[in-house]
């Protein structure tokens, strides 16, 4: 009887860390997708305004579309994960 609760509270503890990394993952995921276009579109509009000597519109405008990319990108990842539950 004790050797089976102590494999019940064994398996709780292991679906916890289980949960709590996949949680982490998730959030890791979700930052990365955010953060990578965000980046790479806001050196995109620096870099073609000094090219075009239009400061500051490449530039809030790489952002925007950075912010639209990252808004479908999410979305479509969320819409993955409720698919799977």
């Amino acid at each position: 009887m004790l050797k089976e609760r102590e494999k019940v509270n064994s398996d709780k503890v292991e679906n916890k860390e289980k949960n709590l990394f996949s949680i982490v993952s998730l959030a890791w995921e979700l930052g990365y997708t955010i953060a990578i276009p965000l980046i790479f579109f806001a050196l995109l509009g620096r870099f073609l305004d000094r090219k075009l000597e239009s400061s500051p519109w490449m530039f809030l405008a790489g952002v925007v579309f950075s912010i639209v990319i990252s808004v479908y990108l999410v979305y479509k990842k969320t819409e993955k994960i409720i698919q799977n539950q």
